[in-house]
């Protein structure tokens, strides 16, 4: 664990830049040198920000609070000196080194060590900036030296303590940022930000104001982003209500934008009054909108603004006043001349030096595919789905426009098909995918992400904005889990990084099969009910229960290594990992123990009573965990930020349903995996060379007690209990009894035998068939009751062509790892060619499988739903089996299609080639490239026996020989 941390600081340093072997010791607080800090106080009011929060970060290390002044000559000692490179401080150094080559550069920032003859100064520590937030920039990378993180008062991390603090600092030089404009957009706070502002930390402004906005742009600063698209749901009043908020943005040097549906800087819910201005109509009614839009320009000339140009409706809705494309592009045009009018009559007559956003959001892409004309010195912020996966990204001609292109990408959302705003279970495997492919693409200019609440999206904001400031490290799969384990280590623990980074990993890798908010299989706009999962209770060793399973020991863990942690990292804890990770565990388990109670109610099983009382228990288990996020986690700080039913939807409240067992005539009774209670003779489902595992459950029927006992024919059947008792206390009513095979006891040719279960006055008989056909020298994928099941990145062989190949990209999709087509930057060269011959030149996946009869197939290939690059492809790949010819698949889906719903709520595409006949024997699986950036996750091929499911199958692999049984 401590290797792998040293490993994660090795890489870091190499990232960075820093140059150990050179680096000089610098003494901040120790028993002989207390460290003081001097800014230029004829600058920005940001130096003197930056400066005054150093001061408290080395308070809270060591308990002294350095002395903060802008006279330098009355320096002594160690000082630490701040200032842009134009600064007068900085320049009266007469020091060159600590300017030269910053002048005119974008947010970099200089470290240097410098002596300072003929003062009383021993040594400076001199951070200069190549602008005013490359200083802060600086300043705050001195903080995150020292063990002061970002998230020091957001998420409470952990500062260790020391009674001295000495750094050893490089001369280094940052580079400039890898996108220029980076930060977030607060969005849907009605639930969380705005009350928490409202009642909890400025009371006195009722709202989300200028206490909360220093609080963010403090935060912002420390992540290295520059860029806040405010909040702006009718629960807050708009950013420009209170005048505080422009000033703390002015007094931060935070540039201040506005989301995709609000141009101009105008908070159109807040801020346009139908009632007393009329429709917001272009056409019926410009003379009032222009005035609005008018005056935002002139009020905001001289704030850091970026302008959104064009228009939708008030909220979030299409244009009003036009019905099609066509009547849509000439009037967005209109729009686009007249806004421009005003920013280079307001702002700057030179309006390319205005900086300037378009964002072709939801109906907005449909226009703008239609021919709408943008400027070209307008950036163009393309967007995800929602969901995120990105829409659109540039073509050769668009990458060339001087305005150049971002990314407004989502880690929370509220709309169809489901909200997501209450847990953040973003894959950042998904979010690494998704922003190096865009950075390929050259959307290098703006990267904003909508962050909900920004509690609890703690981790993804860091991973996004960390991405966005430096994305090199991030083309190195393995800096994924690095990163994690680096940010566990910094902000919560150090000594047991690697074990909560691997809770962390499954944590998403369970949330990217199904987001806790999407376990009731409901959807919203327009809102359903709940309806029972798709998880399957009866096949595949149940996969309800082993979801169960899998959530149960990430509690287990995260309530295991709490007991581990010291006071200090108690709350960050909890914030970080203990609350999202316990309430989707209890998410999952009130809906996937209601279905059991269902189920076995309807099977007449004693135990749905309890099963029922599970998920009730799992539904109360939310509702304490969130009042104790809200009442006594780090002493009633963060109370009314967490709403575990944002919206009321139907997925958030108690489970309705009411149990009444079927009655049978039996007091108990046995059920084999697959079978149901109209079964006349109960038979496992075969084992077969995929090695898995069946169970039986045998269950009371009526209250009493029975003992049971539990026999074989044979000694190569293997089961997990002897004998066992019923009662009807306690969950005691079932007991699952597991079922393996010991193949060193089966011969080559199979083997039938039974389980004999007796209980009482009776005995029940369980048939067991073994298949054990000989395969030699096999070792690829087997049939196992009907299907092969196989993970695309275990593949037998990969074939590339030329530059093109299927690439295994880690911590991406359900399989933790999948394979993308790539590169990503091929020039378009005319028509696809999509005859067999050329399809079978492309780069290709081979998968072997072997299947025991000769039927029909079916084989299933699922992808993520990603979108093409941009206009010049589309979504395919081919498939073949064996010899035969290739079949083209294409999964690009248009709009919010039903297909669209259900990929993006089960991050997965499908795609089938059916097969008349496929024989008895060894083949191969081919998929090939046609389109870059197309992800195969898995395939499953049908050959008469697959049951429904949902998510992930375990692969069907050959089995290894006699293997222990796990109970």
């Amino acid at each position: 664990m401590r290797v792998s941390l040293l490993k994660n600081l090795i890489l870091l340093t190499t990232v960075l830049g820093f140059k150990q072997a050179c680096a000089q010791q610098f003494d901040l607080v120790t028993s002989k040198t207390k460290v003081s800090i001097y800014y230029d106080a004829k600058e920005c009011k940001l130096d003197s920000i930056s400066a005054n929060l150093l001061a408290g970060d080395i308070e809270r290390v060591t308990g002294y609070r350095p002395s903060v002044g802008s006279d330098l000559s009355k320096a002594n000692g160690n000082v630490i000196i701040i200032g842009s490179v134009n600064a007068a401080l900085i320049k009266g150094l007469k020091e060159p080194a600590v300017t030269t080559g910053l002048e005119h550069q974008w947010e970099r920032y200089r470290l240097k060590l410098v002596n300072l003859p003929g003062r009383n100064i021993n040594k400076a520590l001199v951070i200069t900036g190549s602008d005013f937030r490359g200083t802060a920039y600086g300043v705050f990378d001195i903080s995150n030296r020292i063990g002061v993180t970002p998230w020091y008062w957001w998420a409470d991390a952990t500062v260790a303590k020391k009674t001295s603090l000495t750094i050893n600092i490089p001369d280094f030089t940052s580079a400039s940022p890898s996108v220029k404009y980076r930060g977030i957009f607060i969005n849907d706070e009605d639930w969380g930000l705005q009350p928490w502002a409202a009642k909890t930390l400025e009371p006195e402004t009722g709202d989300i104001g200028p206490k909360t906005y220093a609080k963010v742009f403090e935060l912002l600063l420390r992540l290295k982003a520059n860029l806040i698209w405010p909040a702006m749901h009718p629960s807050t009043k708009a950013f420009y209500h209170y005048p505080g908020n422009v000033e703390v943005a002015g007094d931060y040097q935070i540039v201040v934008g506005s989301s995709h549906a609000e141009p101009m800087l105008r908070n159109n819910v807040g801020e346009w009054s139908e009632k007393t201005m009329g429709p917001f109509n272009y056409l019926t009614n410009q003379q009032k909108v222009a005035a609005y839009w008018e005056e935002r320009v002139k009020e905001s000339s001289h704030f850091n603004g970026i302008y959104t140009i064009g228009m939708r409706g008030v909220h979030d809705s299409g244009i009003e006043g036009v019905k099609t494309v066509s009547e849509t592009v000439p009037l967005l045009e209109r729009i686009f001349k007249d806004q421009r009018e005003m920013l280079k009559k307001y702002v700057n007559p030179d309006i390319t030096k205005v900086p300037q956003v378009f964002t072709p959001y939801k109906e907005v892409l449909d226009v703008y595919d239609g021919g709408l004309k943008v400027p070209e010195d307008v950036t163009l912020v393309w967007p995800d789905d929602n969901y995120g996966y990105i829409q659109r990204l540039d073509d050769e001609q668009e990458s060339r426009r001087p305005g150049g292109s971002g990314v407004y990408y989502h880690v929370s959302y509220w709309g169809r098909p489901h909200d997501y705003i209450w847990l953040c279970t973003t894959s950042p495997g998904l979010i690494r995918e998704e922003m190096t492919k865009a950075y390929d693409m050259d959307d290098h200019n703006l990267w904003v992400v909508n962050v909900g609440d920004i509690k609890p999206a703690e981790y993804d904001i860091q991973f996004f904005l960390d991405m966005a400031y430096a994305i090199k490290p991030f083309y190195n799969q393995a800096y994924l889990h690095q990163h994690l384990e680096q940010w566990i280590s910094n902000n919560i623990d150090s000594e047991h990084a690697d074990e909560i980074a691997g809770v962390m990993n499954r944590y998403y890798e369970l949330a990217f099969e199904r987001k806790p908010e999407f376990m009731g299989w409901s959807q919203t706009e327009p809102n359903t009910p709940v309806h029972f999962t798709a998880y399957n209770h009866q096949y595949y060793g149940d996969q309800a229960q082993q979801r169960i399973n899998a959530y149960e020991r990430l509690e287990h863990e995260v309530k295991n290594l709490r007991t581990k942690l010291n006071n200090n990292s108690q709350s960050s804890f909890y914030e970080l990992v203990y609350y999202p990770v316990v309430s989707s565990s209890l998410m999952n388990k009130k809906f996937l123990y209601r279905d059991k109670a269902h189920l076995y109610a309807q099977q007449g099983r004693l135990m749905a009573t309890h099963y029922d009382s599970l998920s009730n228990a799992a539904y109360q288990g939310i509702i304490r965990e969130t009042n104790y996020y809200n009442t006594e986690l780090a002493n009633g700080k963060w109370a009314h930020i967490m709403s575990m039913n944002p919206r009321n939807l139907a997925v958030f409240r108690v489970p309705d349903i009411k149990i009444e067992l079927a009655k049978r005539p039996d007091t108990w009774a046995t059920l084999p995996e697959g079978a149901d209670s109209s079964a006349v003779s109960l038979k496992l489902p075969d084992f077969s060379p995929a090695g898995q595992r069946h169970f039986i459950d045998i269950f009371l029927t009526k209250p009493g007690a029975v003992d049971y006992k539990v026999s074989t024919s044979a000694p190569w059947i293997r089961t997990s209990v002897a004998a066992g008792k019923l009662t009807a206390e306690n969950g005691g009513s079932q007991k699952r009894l597991w079922v393996d095979v010991d193949w060193t006891k089966v011969s080559t040719k199979g083997a039938e035998g039974t389980i004999t279960i007796g209980g009482g006055d009776k005995n029940i008989v369980v048939a067991v068939t073994a298949r054990n056909e000989p395969l030699k020298d096999f070792a690829g994928f087997v049939e196992a009751n009907g299907y092969v099941s196989m993970y695309a990145k275990n593949f037998h062989t990969s074939a590339g062509s030329g530059q093109n190949q299927w690439v295994k990209v880690s911590g991406l999709g359900a399989t933790e790892a999948s394979m993308e087509a790539m590169p990503l930057r091929i020039a378009p060269t005319g028509k696809t060619d999509l005859s067999d011959e050329g399809i079978k030149h492309n780069a290709s996946l081979s998968y072997e499988f072997y299947t025991f009869n000769a039927a029909p197939a079916e084989v299933k290939v699922y992808t993520l739903p990603t979108y093409p690059l941009n206009r010049n492809f589309e979504m395919r790949y081919a498939v073949s089996v064996d010899n035969d010819p290739a079949t083209v698949l294409n999964f690009k889906t248009f709009g919010r299609s039903t297909e669209w719903k259900q990929g993006v709520l089960s991050n997965s595409a499908v795609r089938s080639v059916k097969i008349s006949t496929l024989s008895a024997g060894k083949h191969t699986l081919h998929i090939y490239m046609v389109d870059p950036g197309v992800i195969v996750d898995r395939a499953v091929i049908d050959l008469g026996g697959l049951k429904p499911f949902y998510g992930l199958l375990p692969e069907t692999k050959m089995h290894s020989e006699a293997r222990p049984l796990s109970h």
